[in-house]
């Protein structure tokens, strides 16, 4: 399983990333990556490693960007080889849209096919960078219809994290059969595959329901589903402290690894099998 963390609010966006992504590393994982929206000349710094966090955490100190919006990603290579240019966050063609994603999508190769017909340029073996590349093909100045526009195209299973270089206020969150939470904390706000990544931060929590997508601004979260239709947010206050929160409420981690069983594996024959059943 991916983890993915994505920061809006008032503090330095790098430090927390790169904490959040070191408390996901016990989900496994065969490289890393960062975006930091740099404020003072409007562009985003990326940052990749084909290794461990620290890695990350050692090149962005030595140039630590000053932004207040960021995501981070630890990924399991599946679509893909576990390189630096396969690991995420992934960009559109203008390098304007970053997006990170846990999940598979079944029909990337079809989508990616059509966006080469029109123009686009690939640089990664992966499924993910199909959706930065979709959300630029629609993107007329509203980001957020750009990506409801763009998920409605995909097949299989999503948690994203997305912004843009163009709306530096917002930050973008959509799940489908994979988990998306967003913390709230006093005037910064978390969007993380698991509660690990955000309860040192807060312990409200917003939890996103199937097939909803949340647009986080200074304002605080708008949750809808893809479709676009309003939805009445689910906060909860988080209990846990973190040695719990890793476990996801279990009461240890082998219990935790034989509930998620069943996804487990549904993840990995996601997008292998044919309508035949053949791998």
């Amino acid at each position: 399983m991916c983890g993915i963390i994505g920061y809006l609010g008032e503090r330095s966006a790098a430090p927390i990333i790169m904490e959040s992504l070191k408390r996901l590393e016990y989900r496994g994982y065969d490289s890393a990556g960062v975006a930091i929206f740099n404020e003072a000349d409007g562009q985003t710094s990326v940052v990749k490693s084909a290794a461990k966090v620290d890695t990350l955490v050692e090149r962005l100190t030595e140039e630590m960007p000053a932004g207040r919006l960021g995501i981070g990603h630890t990924r399991w290579a599946t679509h893909g080889r576990p390189t630096v240019i396969n690991a995420h966050p992934h960009t559109d063609c203008d390098k304007q849209i970053m997006v990170i994603h846990n999940g598979i999508i079944e029909n990337f190769a079809e989508l990616r096919k059509d966006l080469q017909a029109k123009g686009h340029v690939f640089i990664s073996e992966t499924d993910t960078e199909v959706v930065p590349h979709l959300i630029e093909e629609f993107d007329k100045g509203d980001l957020v219809a750009a990506v409801r526009e763009a998920l409605a195209k995909l097949r299989g299973a999503y948690a994203m994290v997305i912004f843009s270089q163009r709306d530096p206020d917002l930050l973008i969150g959509a799940r489908l059969n994979a988990p998306l939470v967003v913390g709230i904390g006093d005037k910064e706000w978390f969007v993380a595959s698991d509660i690990t990544a955000v309860i040192p931060y807060t312990k409200k929590v917003l939890l996103l329901g199937e097939g909803e997508m949340v647009s986080v601004t200074k304002l605080g979260p708008e949750v809808s589903t893809i479709g676009g239709a309003a939805v009445k947010p689910k906060v909860i206050e988080v209990k846990w402290d973190i040695s719990q929160a890793q476990k996801g409420g279990f009461p240890h981690f082998m219990a935790k690894e034989i509930n998620e069983a069943p996804e487990a594996v549904s993840n990995a024959l996601r997008g292998r099998l044919s309508d035949e059943g053949e791998v």
